[in-house]
Formats: C-alpha cells, sequence, structure tokens
C-alpha cells in the first residue's frame, strides 16, 4: 500500500516539471519548509517526510544512488522516492530531518568520510568518482557541517554530499556558452535559471538575459 504522503506523486504526469510539483505538493498539504540555492524543501502532512525539490540539479541522481548504496548503513536519509521531472528538474522525498549542533557534525564526519576506514566513505567515494567522470560540472565533496542531520529515530545521517560547481558552470554561460550547451543538452537544462539561490543571491535580470540569449546562440550554432 502506498503511504498517504506519497499518493500525490502518482498524480504527477509525465511531463510534470518542478512548478506543476510544486503545486501539487501544496495543494496535497505539503508545507513550505527551506529554500537553499538549488532547492525548495516541502514538508509532509504527516511531518515525517521531506521533498527536495529542484528545477535544475545535475547531481540529483548522484545524491539519490548514494543513499540507495549506503542504505544498510543507516548514515544516510531513508530515500522513499527519486523522480526526474521535465527539463532537468528533479524531486528527492526522504525522511524528515533535524539540524544537529556543529560539533557534533564535524565529529561525524570526520568519523566517516575515511574511505579506507568505513562502509559509508567507501561508497561516498566511489559514487563521487563516478559523478567527476560522468558530470563536467561537478564539484568536490561538500563538508559543509550542516550536511548531517538527525532522523528521528535519533541516528546521525549524511545528506548533499554532491554538489555541481555553480560559479564555473554559471560562468561559463558567458564565456563559453558552447560547452555548456554540449555537456548539458537542452531538455537537461531548461530550467537551469530557475534555481533559488537563496544563499548566493539572485542574478539581476539582466544577466539572467544575457545567459538565455548565450544559450540560445549556442543551440543555434551547434
Amino acid at each position: 500500500m502506498i503511504p498517504p504522503d506519497l499518493r500525490v506523486f502518482q498524480r504527477l504526469g509525465a511531463d510534470a516539471d518542478h512548478r506543476v510539483a510544486a503545486r501539487a505538493l501544496e495543494e496535497a498539504g505539503w508545507q513550505p519548509c527551506g529554500t537553499g540555492d538549488w532547492a525548495f524543501v516541502f514538508r509532509s502532512p504527516s511531518g515525517t517526510r521531506a521533498a527536495r525539490l529542484s528545477p535544475f540539479d545535475p547531481c540529483a541522481p548522484y545524491t539519490a544512488r548514494f543513499y540507495r548504496e549506503a542504505a544498510d548503513t543507516r548514515e544516510v536519509p531513508r530515500l522513499d522516492l527519486e523522480r526526474g521531472l521535465d527539463g532537468g528538474a528533479s524531486l528527492l522525498v526522504l525522511e524528515y530531518l533535524t539540524p544537529v549542533a556543529e560539533p557534533v557534525a564535524r565529529a561525524f564526519l570526520a568519523a566517516v568520510s575515511d574511505p579506507g576506514a568505513t562502509t559509508l566513505g567507501a561508497i561516498l567515494a566511489r559514487v563521487h568518482a563516478s559523478a567527476l567522470r560522468e558530470l563536467p560540472w561537478c564539484g568536490p565533496l561538500d563538508d559543509n557541517p550542516a550536511n548531517v542531520m538527525r532522523a528521528f529515530d535519533g541516528r546521525l545521517v549524511l545528506t548533499d554530499p554532491f554538489f555541481a560547481d555553480g560559479p564555473r558552470l554559471y560562468g561559463s554561460i558567458l564565456t563559453d556558452a558552447a560547452a555548456v550547451a554540449r555537456s548539458l543538452p537542452p531538455d537537461r537544462r531548461r530550467h537551469l535559471l530557475d534555481i533559488p539561490l537563496a544563499g548566493s543571491g539572485p542574478w539581476d535580470e539582466e544577466i539572467r538575459a544575457r545567459m538565455r540569449r548565450a544559450l540560445a546562440d549556442a543551440d543555434r550554432r551547434r
């Protein structure tokens, strides 16, 4: 039986993008509870799940893979659903997590991150190596202590260890749009300029317009 929290996702059509998904979540009683640079977060009506909804996040499939492969360690969030959305958007549904104090987070990172000493560290290194090979804009591992959180059962988990190198990727749109167009087909970057940028701050409309023109010109030349 599908849990009530997850039934909303059965109603999302194959062509749903992040905007359609956000409306569906809110209509089903999911509440916005956070915004980052790359994604919006919603909490389920039961309070036990969180949906991470990103207009554009090329690292999301690797994050989901990491959660699946490391599930037996119980040191990653439980992944209830992964779904790619139209235009390169992504949706991950996880168990709901809460923040922990920075010293606790740093101690956890130090204890689990060594690929030669822990199962979690080995899986993390393996999935990251794949991302670096396959994703032109993959950044280094994110050691931000805010990525360590606590589940309802008290265990500590590692979230969001992979990220796209945003400054390099978005900067390249204005300096070498052809390289961006080659590495990210249009159907995987349709919403590339819709990420929230809650921490870094949004681009002004003139910059967005220049980026759109640069990519459109690169696509026409291709």
